[in-house]
């Protein structure tokens, strides 16, 4: 006879029920995804982006802003161009939009599907003195405008020029506001391919002086048929970055060999030095007075670290974070990132840190019952939180600043709670989950030597061979694997072209990981051969030292390679700078502490102590 509790029937009917929400959200979650991008505009009757001969196609204003900020972009219309007689409209934007900026508002500009057209009026217009003030600013800053045509391809195009005239002696400047608009489109049987704008340098309107202006925008469209098909439109795009973006594999062959070089020196002598050790260790095998180096350590090269809870969920989230790094580069490498879709790397980026949460859990709290630890909740809120409450306080601080410059990069409130419930009912969950599996997975720390009860006490170290220095040394030779392909990925981000060529980009993260290992490897031994037992949070530390130097990197991007400037841009490039840089600390950091692991088990494996 079993005794039928109600209080543990209503508590299973009750998980029961919380197992079927969140099934539901998670559903919910990926089907609003599946049709991230889609807008009710972009949905005609009939299939969308397939039109006939006059057919209208979607045809909308997104953006201004300077050409060297990517981050200061505002609407369309905050520069007096003319808005439709209706008004300027906002329209849905999905969340990948939301991130990057993007804010589609109605256009007058009207081009139907194959209609060539040579003049059209778009609006006249009367520029007072303020709306003079607004287009020369704008044009001396080198502001440019972007429409988008048949739903995501984008039209670019600057807003007028500065002309440098030598008068009486001296250079004078005039600006001058382009007022007529040439359209190129592609077409490929019933689709559009590819937009494109050139402005008419002989039509336009001298903005130098604060005197209003009237005048007439105008337009005219150009079709033009191709071979590209639908599918790779937006590749056209790719062709039109700078060529050297595409021709620097001499110097990734020449940064990869040098790198492998070094490290294969550097194995080699790691190789050779512990031999002797060996040979020298078991000569001296009755006389432990005489040894020195990392074999009298064996009682306390295994003693867990202090703050061994931190640690735990620090090593968690690095190897959440390589599983992110390594799976965004694989989807790059199907193509799933095409040009001009910054947005759809953000998405995922969202997606695949909710999913893996659950790996970060399991790591962490299995490390974390390894080393005996028992407040294991805890360990799992940390490892879900070192990553989100940084990024929240970032989020936080550059979302303020965009509003008070009221720009288009600031996220709006929906997009916000959707991140939110995202990490609360899909990410935190699954982080939940994967701790408890780590917890009851976890066996005993598996130790080839037992940890003596009296820490053995650690010799003095000269100041070349203490932390700061090793970060530095553990640091650099990554980095120099590295900051080739850095230049082109921040050219990309930061400066406006377009990268492309994600197979080196996944040879140089394989050649980062192997580089990292190998030189933690080293400065651990290193350290052990001191007599300094405390390796733990020095491996850590010294394979996400790369993090500092790519952070270093981008501040000498900057300030000597860019253009970019002002509070706004500088709040958004420096503050999420230090986000991805804290990403790659700690994804290398854990990287280095498996590695150094490893090697320390083999190696006092091979030890025979009593």
């Amino acid at each position: 006879f079993e005794y039928d509790d109600p209080r543990k029937r209503k508590m299973e009917e009750w998980l029961s029920r919380l197992r079927l929400f969140q099934r539901g959200i998670i559903t919910l979650f990926f089907f609003s995804l599946a049709f991230d991008g889609v807008s009710p505009r972009a949905a005609p009757k009939k299939k969308a982006h397939h039109f006939e001969y006059d057919d209208p196609v979607p045809f909308w204003a997104n953006k201004v802003g300077p050409a060297a900020n990517p981050s200061e972009t505002y609407e369309y219309y905050s520069l007096p161009y003319c808005p439709p007689s209706s008004g300027s409209k906002h329209h849905h934007s999905s969340l990948s939009q939301d991130l990057v900026g993007d804010h589609k508002q109605d256009v007058r500009y009207d081009a139907h599907f194959k209609v060539n057209m040579n003049y059209v009026p778009l609006c006249e217009v009367e520029l007072s003195r303020d709306d003079v003030k607004k287009f020369r600013k704008a044009i001396e800053r080198d502001y440019y405008w972007e429409l988008l045509y048949d739903e995501n391809l984008p039209i670019n195009g600057d807003v007028g020029i500065a002309i440098h005239e030598p008068r009486s002696g001296e250079e004078v400047r005039s600006y001058h506001l382009y007022k007529h608009i040439n359209f190129l489109f592609l077409y490929n049987n019933d689709q559009v391919i590819f937009a494109n704008a050139s402005a008419d340098a002989s039509k336009i309107i001298d903005v130098t002086e604060d005197e209003s202006v009237s005048f007439t925008f105008s337009y005219s469209a150009t079709w033009l048929e191709t071979d590209t098909p639908f599918k790779d439109r937006m590749t056209l795009y790719r062709d039109r970055s700078r060529p050297e973006m595409e021709i620097h594999w001499l110097s990734i062959i020449n940064s990869c060999v040098l790198v492998l070089l070094l490290t294969g020196f550097l194995a080699i002598i790691l190789m050779r030095v512990l031999k002797s050790d060996y040979t020298r260790y078991n000569i001296k095998e009755e006389d432990d007075e005489d040894d020195y180096g990392w074999k009298l350590i064996h009682g306390d090269v295994f003693r867990f670290p202090p703050q061994k809870n931190l640690f735990t969920a620090f090593v968690g989230l690095g190897a959440q974070c390589l599983a992110i790094f390594f799976a965004l580069l694989t989807l790059s490498l199907f193509n799933i990132f095409y040009p001009n879709s910054g947005g759809s790397i953000y998405v995922a980026a969202i997606v695949l840190y909710a999913l893996t949460t659950v790996l970060g859990g399991f790591v962490s709290a299995r490390l974390f019952r390894q080393m005996e630890g028992e407040k294991w909740a805890w360990n799992v809120i940390l490892s879900a939180t070192l990553f989100t409450g940084p990024c929240f306080l970032v989020f936080s601080y550059a979302n303020t600043v965009a509003i008070a410059y009221k720009a288009t990069a600031a996220v709006p409130i929906e997009s916000i709670l959707l991140i939110l419930v995202i990490l609360l009912l899909v990410a935190f969950p699954l982080n939940v989950i994967g701790g408890i599996a780590g917890k009851r997975s976890a066996g005993p720390f598996e130790a080839p030597c037992r940890t003596k009860k009296i820490t053995r006490e650690i010799p003095s170290i000269p100041i070349y061979r203490a932390l700061p220095a090793q970060m530095i040394m553990a640091g650099f030779l990554p980095f120099s694997a590295i900051y080739i392909e850095l230049f082109y990925v921040f050219s990309a981000v930061w400066g406006g072209s377009s990268y492309q060529l994600f197979y080196i980009l996944f040879l140089v993260a394989i050649i980062l990981v192997v580089v990292t290992a190998c030189i933690t490897v080293a400065l651990t031994y290193f350290q052990l051969s001191m007599e300094d037992h405390r390796w733990w949070w020095s491996s850590f530390l010294n394979g996400g030292s790369t993090g500092i130097f790519i952070y270093g990197y981008s501040i000498f991007y900057y300030i000597y390679r860019s253009d970019m400037s002002g509070f706004l841009q500088a709040s958004f490039y420096f503050t999420y700078m230090a986000v991805l840089c804290y990403f790659f600390f700690v994804m290398l950091g854990t990287v280095g502490f498996y590695s150094s692991l490893f090697f320390i088990k083999k190696i006092y494996q091979g030890l025979h102590v009593e």
